[in-house]
């Protein structure tokens, strides 16, 4: 995103351990002596204890898991340090000027606050400005209770001390990303980053059109080729010998994404996200072709510079590993395996929840990478099976646009421009794409470019010459 500044927490600086250390000391400081005072006093449990100790650890645990990429989130425990802030100001008496004190201190707290969230998100490139922001709290806290600090009675003040040093240390201990690269941000997912430029249309248009399956164009092409046998033979005489149709066709669908890049996007959550540079390919792998041998999905990560034998040994590699073992058992068969021995009835709630993790970009990653149901492309032979293509509905559940397949070879008989009779080889291909990630111009440059990639297939040989971006 444009003129936004990516902050970032590295775990080998020095202060981001100190931040650590007078975090965990401000939660063992409130538990002895605020929670020791509090088994003999009207102290509140909730507002005093419970919840600055939860906005500290939470405060912790995302510096040191995800403070490289995911800094912003620290405002949302900065958001419960702020609650916890107010319940401590609304327990000082102002007389009859109470009502109207505490509300400044309200919207005093709110600012910091939204400015936290700004600031450590990028929208506001001064994270210096942190420091003081951070700072206000602990002064009025400090002030309230100067009377204390005058007795040197400093150990209910403690916690907070400690707390707000750890902010500070956080805080200096920020960097920022290098400009040009990309890092996730507020409305991102963790299989994609949310597209924000896009015409008011485009953005409103999953609201309307809901379910995938009913948002669906289908596509049908036939391709001619006797160039691609051509470039399949030259690769199995340099040792490729499992190198087939399948391989050409889902590199020259790779390489067409370098020049249109918005056909990586998904739909989720009634919001445009795309995945970037990652490529998720998924497939059906049936260990035998037998009506009982059973099959199972694997998922292959791609990239937009892959040639076609990065294709062919990222493929193979993900069939063998499944197919090496005496029964197909991946990821995802292992996980259904177990969701079948919950009851009919918690099952369907499961479901919906899953559904419901997934609608906010909440459902766990190891989750999303087993499922055939998120993925860039799910690509299919009939050829093997011995039948022309179908059109393969897409799922409304998961985020996948695009469903290929293609059938077997098929010979025709034209007319050329001299009078005579040729016989050539064709493929059909049939798509089912989801209509709301780009719109109908946009398919079909693409599909014009699919179609000139594999009358030169030779092409697929080398690294793409340029990639495009998707917009912001």
């Amino acid at each position: 995103m444009k003129n936004r500044v990516h902050y970032f927490v590295s775990r080998k600086n020095p202060l981001t351990w100190l931040m650590a250390v007078c975090m965990v000391c401000s939660v063992v400081a409130r538990i002895v002596f605020i929670g020791m005072k509090g088994a003999d006093s009207a102290v509140p449990v909730w507002s005093q204890i419970v919840l600055p100790i939860a906005a500290t650890l939470l405060f912790t645990l995302i510096v040191l898991l995800a403070g490289k990429e995911q800094f912003y989130k620290t405002a949302i425990p900065v958001w419960l340090i702020g609650v916890y802030y107010f319940y401590v100001f609304r327990s000082y008496q102002f007389g009859r000027f109470d009502t109207m004190i505490t509300a400044l201190f309200a919207i005093a707290l709110l600012f910091i606050c939204v400015m936290y969230t700004q600031i450590s998100c990028g929208k506001v490139p001064h994270s210096w400005l942190l420091v003081f922001l951070l700072a206000i709290p602990l002064a009025g806290q400090l002030y309230l209770e100067r009377e204390i600090l005058l007795s040197r009675d400093y150990t209910l003040l403690l916690p907070d001390i400690l707390m707000v040093a750890g902010l500070l240390f956080a805080v200096m201990a920020t960097g920022i990303h290098p400009l040009g690269e990309y890092h996730p941000t507020w409305g991102d997912r963790p299989d994609g980053r949310k597209i924000r430029s896009l015409a008011p249309m485009a953005q409103i248009t999953a609201y309307f059109q809901v379910e995938r399956n009913t948002c669906t164009n289908l596509f049908e092409e036939s391709f001619e080729i006797t160039h691609i046998e051509r470039y399949i033979r030259q690769k199995r005489r340099e040792g490729y010998t499992d190198f087939g149709l399948n391989h050409v066709l889902l590199a020259a669908y790779v390489r067409g994404l370098c020049k249109y890049p918005q056909l990586n996007r998904f739909i989720s959550g009634q919001k445009v996200f795309s995945r970037g540079e990652d490529i998720q390919y998924c497939m059906v792998v049936k260990k035998e072709m037998t009506i009982e041998s059973p099959d199972t999905s694997i998922k292959v990560h791609l990239s937009r510079k892959d040639t076609a034998i990065d294709v062919y040994e990222k493929l193979n590699a993900a069939i063998d590993e499944v197919k090496k073992t005496q029964e197909l058992d991946s990821g995802i068969d292992n996980l259904i395996s177990y969701f079948n021995l919950i009851p009919g009835v918690v099952l369907k709630f499961v479901v919906w929840l899953l559904k419901l993790l997934d609608y906010f970009g909440l459902l766990p990653a190891f989750l999303t990478e087993l499922s055939p149901f998120h993925g860039s492309l799910f690509f299919t032979s009939m050829g093997s099976l011995g039948i022309p293509p179908i059109y393969h509905h897409l799922y409304d559940f998961g985020n996948l646009p695009v469903f290929g397949a293609f059938g077997c070879k098929r010979r025709a008989l034209e007319v050329q421009e001299d009078g005579s009779v040729v016989q050539k080889k064709y493929i059909d291909v049939k798509f089912t794409l989801d209509e709301r990630i780009v719109d109908g111009y946009y398919y079909a440059a693409f599909f014009k470019h699919y179609r000139t990639i594999l009358r030169h297939p030779e092409i697929l040989d080398i690294p793409p010459e340029e990639i495009l971006p998707d917009i912001d």
